[in-house]
């Protein structure tokens, strides 16, 4: 064991749990702040699978969307034949009345 006073003893012993607290502290602080980080992290990834499964809701609805479009298309198509089969007979009824 290193020989010295008793005072220099006592000086470095409180020396060394000073800068054991230190490091202690340090330490402390670290483990919250990478605490956080994961945290942080973890809802990043929960927000970014909320953001995928909405923009696969948003997809479905997109192509339903388009589905119903061609749908419309169809029908207007018909109707407009409907509407031109109509206006002809109405051509033939007036030509037949007068």
């Amino acid at each position: 064991m290193a020989t010295g006073t008793p005072d220099s003893q006592a000086r470095f012993g409180q020396s060394v749990k000073g800068l054991l607290t230190e490091k202690v502290n340090t330490c402390g602080t670290d483990v919250i702040a990478l605490t956080k980080q994961v945290l942080k992290g973890s809802r990043s990834s929960e927000l970014l699978g909320q953001a995928a499964r909405n923009m696969v809701l948003q997809e479905d609805a997109i192509l339903h969307s388009e589905d119903s479009l061609r749908k419309m298309a169809i029908i207007t198509t018909h109707l407009q034949y409907h509407v031109e089969q109509s206006s002809d007979l109405q051509d033939q009824l007036n030509h037949l009345l007068k």
